[in-house]
Formats: C-alpha cells, structure tokens, sequence
C-alpha cells in the first residue's frame, strides 16, 4: 500500500489514468485467461487421446502470446501501483487507494466505470463492506 494518504478529489483526478489502465488490463487478463483455459484443453485432450500430434509452432505462438499477456497485465498493475493505488481484483476492476475517513486510515474504493471516489471501507475489510464517502 502506499504510504501517501489520498483525498477523494485526488483519487478523482487519477480516473481518467487508471480507467485507461483498468480497462486494458482487464481486458487482457480476460484474453489470457481464455487463452489459458484453451491451451489446458487441448493439452487435456492430447494426454486423453494417447499423444496425437501438435503443429507444435502454433502451440508455441500460443504459449508466446499468453506470456506476452502476462507481461502486459503486470505492467498495468505496476503503473496502478505507481499511481498509489493497489488492485485488488483485476476481473472486476477494484482498487484501494489510502485515505483518512472520520480520522482513521481507510481505503477509498474504485470500480472500474465508477467517474469518483464515492466508497470506502476499512484497512481489514474489502468490497462487500463498503460504504458511501461522508
């Protein structure tokens, strides 16, 4: 978590950034998990099916872009991370950001779509227990 504590107009100023960054984060993790997913099927159906033969540069090409994948989604949660905040969950679009609410340090929380802060929630509490900014 960073250390800097962040007021709800700070965060807002930060949403055009970070909506740019959750949306093609997500949608890269999606592609990597459907990718992912494919990949373990066929490597299910070969093993099912005795071995039959791959067009093993296809295979590779494949294994090639979910690395890429992979590579690009830690960067966006790196750049997030730069700005301050931290992901907490990449299918949803959710990030923490800290912030002083009634005096004590909490997490002002962002859904991906949301144009403000307008939640918070508890250090040791996540989404289901937010509530509305005072």
């Amino acid at each position: 978590m960073s250390e800097r504590l962040f007021s709800p107009a700070e965060v807002d100023e930060l949403i055009p950034r970070l909506s740019e960054l959750m949306g093609r984060g997500m949608d890269r993790h999606r592609e990597a998990t459907e990718l992912e997913r494919r990949l373990r099927e066929e490597r299910s159906r070969i093993r099912t099916s005795g071995g039959s033969l791959i067009d093993q540069r296809d295979w590779k090409a494949r294994a090639e872009r979910l690395d890429g994948l992979g590579i690009e989604v830690r960067a966006v949660l790196e750049e997030i991370a730069r700005l301050g905040g931290s992901t907490k969950d990449l299918d949803a679009g959710l990030v923490d950001f800290p912030g002083r609410v009634h005096g004590q340090t909490v997490n002002l929380c962002w859904k991906y779509g949301e144009t403000a802060i307008a939640f918070w929630h508890g250090l040791d509490e996540g989404f289901a227990q937010r509530r509305a900014l005072p």
